[in-house]
């Protein structure tokens, strides 16, 4: 028989798994540092990676680590050294979805990618809302059982109302992410400042050599061997924000322009994927101008 357990008596906490990145001047003693805060809560590290840029002078560190620690406890262990080294720090955990706004247009691919992969659990996200400036996909968003907005974007004025109600959706969903899914507009300055470091674009590997129009068959006309996307984050830069990811697939003269757009399609929802993923388990830091990426 058991011996009867004071109602007092503490039950093990729970081990809680965290995810921790900090950034920081590069300096000795860092690792050291943090370490020893880990231990002070408790805490296991189960992934550890960091880097030390020779081009900025910052040292970029990404942290899994296990603890009966509640959130407060842990910041509270971590505070001191944070404030020593003046570090920039994130603490989440492991896997939580990140509320995530799609941004679409009509071309179907990359929504397709990020609902599905939402829905199979392959992609740590929470997609509350697709807002897009043509009403193309609303079946394909009702077929995930995702809610779907749109606006037309037509002149000035509608451009501005969409992009505030981008700012609205932000705030009422508390989105953490904004990811343009092949949205086909420019983003205004003033949008993209309100989402810095926090809202990523795809596009075709193409530019700036084919612009406009039937990228596919201009690079068909002009015998591409190459085709490939690039995930980068949004700035006024047009297309020149910091890269986050790119891919490449090798193609000849065999493949017409339609099986190009396929396989260009393909590579768009496979790289942007990617990006998101990254970004949803915080493994993209940045370094000025590049990132840095924890795989």
């Amino acid at each position: 028989m058991q011996p009867d357990t004071p109602e007092t008596a503490e039950q093990p906490r729970a081990l809680q798994h965290w995810v921790l990145t900090l950034i920081c001047a590069d300096r000795p003693g860092i690792v050291h540092a943090v370490s020893g805060a880990v231990v002070e809560a408790r805490g296991n590290i189960t992934e550890s990676q960091q880097f030390s840029s020779a081009d900025t002078g910052r040292f970029f560190m990404r942290l899994q680590i296990e603890s009966p620690a509640d959130r407060s406890e842990f910041a509270a262990a971590l505070s001191p050294v944070i404030q020593r080294y003046e570090m920039t720090s994130t603490l989440d955990v492991v896997g939580r979805p990140l509320r995530t706004l799609v941004l679409a247009s009509t071309a179907a691919h990359c929504v397709n990618d990020l609902l599905f992969r939402q829905r199979a659990g392959q992609l740590a996200v929470d997609i509350p809302l697709v807002l897009s400036n043509h009403g193309a996909l609303r079946e394909l968003a009702g077929f995930y059982g995702v809610p779907f907005e749109s606006m037309p974007v037509t002149d000035a004025a509608s451009k501005a109302a969409f992009e505030a109600r981008v700012l609205e959706a932000v705030a009422e969903h508390d989105i953490e992410l904004v990811v343009l899914a092949r949205y086909m507009q420019i983003v205004s300055p003033e949008l993209c400042e309100a989402l810095a470091g926090r809202c990523i674009n795809i596009h075709h590997s193409f530019l700036p050599g084919f612009k406009g129009a039937n990228p596919y068959k201009q690079a068909h006309a002009r015998g591409v061997k190459l085709i490939g996307a690039t995930a980068h984050f949004v700035t006024s830069d047009l297309d020149e924000g910091p890269i986050i990811e790119q891919n490449v697939v090798r193609v000849d003269h065999a493949q017409s322009p339609a099986q190009l757009v396929a396989i260009g399609q393909d590579e768009e929802s496979r790289t942007l994927r990617q990006a998101v993923k990254w970004f949803a388990e915080n493994r993209i830091l940045l370094d000025g101008a590049r990132t840095i990426i924890f795989r």
